[in-house]
């Protein structure tokens, strides 16, 4: 039997689960003990192999020091969801919420959050622009 893939909207959560923890610089295991589960549980749920389910959501919430809203932020849009009010608000790339949930991202974002120089940041983005060949 194939696996099936994870939902979208389940690794959407789960990577924002690990985003938080991350922040937090806490680890799987960590929040598995506040949660009363093996860090392997943590990993699915962040993989999002394993749904999250309301009351655990909430939990989580509550651990990490956020609303539960918070893992929902940029999420794609289900189809069969709402129907469009004419206004549409673009969500955020999913690459951003991807890259701030690695360790690499997360510290190179706080570090470059502690220059003070305006200038100096805008010369580090042309930087890295011109070595990954943007324009």
């Amino acid at each position: 039997m194939a696996k099936k893939a994870p939902n979208p909207i389940d690794k959407h959560v789960g990577s924002r689960v690990r985003m938080r923890r991350m922040m937090l610089s806490m680890s799987q295991e960590k929040l598995g003990d506040a949660l009363g589960l093996t860090f392997q549980q943590v990993q699915k749920y962040e993989k999002g192999t394993n749904r999250i389910g309301a009351s655990r959501l909430q939990a989580i919430a509550n651990i990490l020091q956020v609303p539960v809203s918070f893992f929902f932020e940029g999420a794609p849009h289900s189809p069969g969801g709402p129907a469009s009010t004419g206004m549409s608000e673009a969500p955020s790339p999913a690459y951003v919420s991807d890259f701030l949930a690695t360790s690499d991202g997360l510290s190179l974002t706080k570090s470059f959050m502690r220059i003070k120089s305006s200038k100096l940041r805008r010369r580090i983005v042309d930087l890295v622009e011109q070595i990954a060949g943007d324009e």
